[in-house]
C-alpha cells in the first residue's frame, strides 16, 4: 500500500492516464490557495472511483491549473468488508461529524434515515442541500485520510420502510455477498456484541437509532426483516458516537483496523 501524498486533489473523472488535465475551479482553488502549490510540485489526483493518479503541476493559472498525470495506481485503501452505516438523523449538525468520521473508518456507504423519534426533520429542499453538503464532507474526508473511493451518501429515507430492503452497502474490493448483507442494529438491550459474531461477512449494514431510540413499531419491523441486535458494552453512547464506535469495532474484527 502506498501512503497518500499530502498534495491530494479530488477531480471528477474520467482522468486521462499519461495526459495533461485542466483542473476544475474547486481543485484549482485547493491546489493554489489552500496547498499553495507551485509549478513543478508533485500532486496526487483521485476521482472517487478507486485508483489514484500521480502527477505534477505544470500550470498555475488561477482560472484552471493544469496537471500532467502519470499512470493510475491502486493503493488498496478500501476495507475488505463492505460496512454500511445507516444512521437515524441526529439533531443539529452532528451528521456532519458522523459522515466525516465514518468515511475515515472505512464505511462503504452512509444512509441517513428519518426515524419517528428523530429530532431533525427536513423538507425536500433542505434535505437536498444537506445531502450535497454531506457529499462534499465525504470527498474532503477522502482527501485527508487517503481513500480513493468516495463512499456514497444516500438520500434520506424513512427508517420503517428502508429496513425491509436495505440493498447492498456500497462496493468493496472483497467478494460479493451471496445471500445479501448482514443486518445488525445497535441496542443496549442486546445480549451480545461484536466479539460474539462468527465468520467474516462480505457485507453488512449497521443500523443506529436516534437520540430517543427506535420506537416499538420500528423495532418490530427491523426484527421481522432480520436485523440482529448488537450491544456495545455497558455504557449507553450518544447516537453520533455509537455508530462510529461500532464501525471501529467491526473493522477491527472483520476489516483492516488493528
Amino acid at each position: 500500500m502506498r501512503a497518500p501524498s499530502p498534495n491530494r486533489l479530488f477531480q471528477p473523472g474520467p482522468l486521462p492516464a499519461g495526459g495533461t488535465l485542466r483542473l476544475d475551479a474547486d481543485a484549482s482553488h485547493h491546489a493554489l490557495r489552500v496547498l499553495r502549490l507551485r509549478v513543478g510540485d508533485p500532486v496526487e489526483l483521485f476521482d472517487g472511483s478507486g485508483p489514484r493518479w500521480p502527477g505534477r503541476l505544470v500550470d498555475a493559472d488561477p482560472r484552471g491549473a493544469s496537471v500532467a498525470l502519470g499512470e493510475p495506481v491502486l493503493a488498496g485503501t478500501e476495507s475488505p468488508v463492505a460496512l454500511g452505516l445507516a444512521q437515524a438523523l441526529p439533531a443539529g449538525d452532528r451528521m456532519d461529524w458522523v459522515v466525516e468520521k465514518a468515511v475515515e473508518l472505512g464505511a462503504s456507504a452512509i444512509q441517513p434515515l428519518f426515524s419517528r423519534r428523530s429530532l431533525l426533520r427536513l423538507d425536500a429542499a433542505r434535505s437536498a442541500k444537506r445531502v450535497a453538503h454531506w457529499r462534499r464532507i465525504a470527498v474532503a474526508a477522502c482527501m485527508q485520510c487517503g481513500r480513493d473511493r468516495v463512499p456514497p451518501v444516500l438520500e434520506p429515507v424513512e427508517l420503517a420502510r428502508w429496513v425491509a430492503a436495505p440493498g447492498a452497502p456500497g462496493s468493496t474490493d472483497g467478494p460479493a455477498a451471496a445471500d445479501g448483507p448482514a443486518r445488525w442494529m445497535l441496542s443496549p438491550d442486546a445480549g451480545s456484541g461484536a466479539s460474539a459474531l462468527a465468520g467474516v461477512p462480505a457485507g453488512a449494514w449497521l443500523l443506529v437509532g436516534p437520540e430517543g431510540g427506535l420506537d416499538d413499531d420500528e423495532l418490530a419491523r427491523a426484527r421481522d426483516a432480520g436485523w440482529r441486535p448488537l450491544r456495545l458494552g455497558p455504557r449507553v453512547l450518544r447516537t453520533e458516537t455509537a455508530g462510529l464506535a461500532a464501525l471501529a469495532a467491526l473493522q477491527s474484527r472483520f476489516g483492516d483496523l488493528g
